[in-house]
């Protein structure tokens, strides 16, 4: 049986990786992300339909806008949210989708059942700042509290 922590590994071995919701907000859960994913050698790009350009970052305004596309998308975005950017992902022909869930909520049952629907891995919950080494003490006390709680879904 496929484990969360199993995707997870998967999920964060692919070298070009989207995160849908980077916003203007210092302490933004995307921009976090976006850091660790690139402290550890990822390729990322940011997905947003309202900016060019946050931090001196290029923002795409779709999943199918990224040249060249990508391996896996993070959603740090609402669950509303979430089923759009799932739809791009199943229009780009993304593989893998992992929807954030920890202080905020990015998961969307309808967003899982349709990227289950059209064969994408899905990781509903968690962080990947969870599971990404090193792992700092917060996120290794969430790893622990959602395998304890069940709080990630995996496929």
């Amino acid at each position: 049986m496929t484990t969360a922590a199993d995707l997870a590994r998967e999920f964060l071995a692919q070298k070009r990786i989207a995160v849908a919701g980077l916003s203007r907000s210092a302490d933004s859960t995307a921009k976090g992300i976006i850091e660790k994913l690139e402290e550890t050698g990822h390729t990322v790009f940011a997905l947003n339909p309202n900016a060019a350009e946050i931090d001196g970052r290029v923002c795409y305004p779709e999943v199918g806008a990224i040249p060249g596309g990508v391996d896996g998308v993070v959603l740090v975005t609402s669950p509303v949210v979430s089923e759009q950017v799932v739809q791009q992902c199943i229009a780009a022909g993304v593989p893998r989708v992992w929807m954030h869930r920890s202080i905020g909520n990015s998961v969307s049952e309808a967003a899982v059942a349709a990227a289950r629907a059209a064969g994408i891995s899905v990781i509903a919950g968690g962080c990947p700042m969870m599971y990404q080494e090193p792992v700092d003490f917060g996120h290794a006390c969430l790893r622990w509290w959602c395998g304890l709680t069940g709080r990630i879904q995996a496929n």
